[in-house]
């Protein structure tokens, strides 16, 4: 380019630099601060991600397949998945928004050409067809880094999606492993119901045998008689609430009730060691999606913020067109009626003070909302992770209490048979020791079980299998100024 040119560029730029100074972001800082994670009290020893299948541990190959079946073709998983190809269509549109655009546009329009304008005679005042046929060019030079920013809030925008696609994946594996133990409940609960119908069988008979023998009348009769309708009543519910936890597994796992029938009773080990900490792990923000997904959205405001301060500053680009016009269609490709051009172009946003400002408010409150959320999850983190760790303690120290209840339970009323079949005690006795046999063997099975659930739970608040690349442990959600 000429001397001459450049200065000409330069001095048509310079009032346009001039003009725009006056036209600047407001003094609004973000009131949000990103959270210190040094004084959360993570303090245990690290905690990596454990062996990807951890389900596996259970040693049940039901609940391995109901899994892998959700996994593939769970309709919540699907849909974060979708999220996800949004996101890279959008971080794609942004990368072209700071590439050279290039268009080839023609046109032929039959037009009276007026008599006073530029048009010499003898086309002034007739009819002809007008046509051309341009290749244009238009380049934001992105000075100011709009553009960049904008890319780079696309790219952290589908990060935060990939990562709840992990956060998705580890959720739905804890909840079919958590509704497979309910379902182990379920059976449970339904044998312990069924264990007392026939009970409450036994003892009718042991009445009929006190009335023969003298010891009882027919009015204990009818009562333990009475008694046996109860406990089917009880049985029936405890084996509807066993077919619909099969019914609900069965909708986690992305099945119909073609699936019922093939959902047999569960055979885990419920003692199945998981590599669960004692104490609050140093690393548990490193590894867990939810927090890095919300870190990344903190990011992504950012860079949201940081391009609509630079949308302030004048838009200066570059465009060139070449091409052929005429007003004759004949002429339109002859080498006379070639056109060309090129030369800078400059947008100066005086006019749209305003809706730059508003822009700019905007960006600046989502990074706050950003802030806030990030550091919610953080605190949800710890929290959860805290209370799954206090209840898995309390849980091993209730499974110990109620086993030691079950077992005098259980002494107290072969004693109190034992009694009654021999006449030295009344069938009330009996009937309050098989109460309490029945409630223990409830309570056992219930804190066996939500021990196992709260080991899961724990194990999925640790972040699970999820092993982000690279690990980035203590980072903090950045500066937000």
């Amino acid at each position: 380019m000429k001397a001459t040119t450049v200065s000409r560029v330069a001095a048509s730029l310079a009032p346009a630099l001039l003009l725009a100074a006056c036209v600047l972001p407001p003094k609004e800082p973000p009131q949000a601060t990103a959270i210190n994670v040094e004084g959360l009290g993570l303090d245990g020893a690290r905690q990596g991600p454990v062996t990807d299948g951890w389900w596996k541990s259970f040693g049940d190959p039901q609940l391995d397949a109901l899994i892998d079946k959700a996994i593939a073709s769970s309709p919540s998983l699907a849909e974060a998945v979708a999220r996800v190809r949004s996101a890279h269509a959008q971080m794609q549109a942004a990368g072209a928004g700071g590439r050279p655009d290039f268009s080839i546009n023609g046109n032929e329009v039959r037009q009276r050409l007026p008599k006073n304008y530029i048009y010499p005679a003898p086309y002034a005042g007739g009819e002809y067809w007008v046509g051309q046929i341009e290749a244009n060019m238009s380049w934001d030079l992105d000075f100011w880094g709009e553009q960049k920013r904008l890319l780079d809030q696309a790219k952290l925008s589908s990060q935060a999606s990939e990562l709840d696609v992990e956060s998705a994946r580890l959720a739905l594996a804890g909840s079919i492993a958590q509704s497979y133990v309910n379902l182990y409940t379920a059976y449970a609960m339904a044998d312990i119901a069924t264990q007392a119908e026939q009970q409450r069988e036994a003892l009718l008979k042991l009445t009929e045998d006190r009335v023969h023998a003298g010891l009882d009348t027919q009015l204990d009769v009818k009562s333990a008689e009475a008694l046996l309708p109860q406990a089917r009543e009880q049985r029936l519910q405890a084996e509807a609430s066993r077919d619909m936890a099969v019914h609900s597994l069965a909708a986690l796992s992305g099945q119909g009730a073609n699936a019922y029938v093939t959902i047999k009773r569960p055979a885990l080990k419920l003692d199945a060691a998981l590599p669960l900490p004692q104490d609050l792990p140093i690393d548990l923000l490193a590894h867990r999606p939810d927090v890095l997904a919300a870190r990344a959205r903190v990011e992504a405001a950012m860079a949201g913020r940081a391009a609509a301060k630079a949308a302030f500053y004048p838009q200066i680009s570059l465009t060139a067109l070449a091409g052929y016009q005429s007003v004759s269609l004949d002429t339109l490709l002859h080498g006379s009626s070639g056109v060309w051009g090129f030369g800078p172009s400059v947008h100066l946003p005086i006019f749209d003070s305003q809706r730059l400002k508003a822009s700019y408010r905007g960006a600046t409150a989502d990074l706050d909302t950003a802030v806030a959320q990030y550091n919610q999850t953080v605190l949800d983190a710890v929290r959860d992770v805290a209370d799954q760790l206090t209840r898995s303690r309390s849980l091993m120290q209730q499974l110990d209490q109620s086993q030691q209840t079950l077992a005098a339970s259980e002494a107290a009323f072969d004693l109190a048979k034992r009694r009654y079949a021999a006449g030295l005690t009344s069938r009330l006795v009996v009937l309050n020791a098989e109460s309490n046999v029945l409630s223990a063997r409830r309570d056992v099975v219930t804190v066996k079980s939500n021990l196992v659930i709260a080991r899961v739970t724990l194990l999925l608040t640790l972040g699970g299998s999820f092993n982000p690349q690279p690990p980035d442990a203590d980072a903090g959600a950045g500066a937000t100024s």
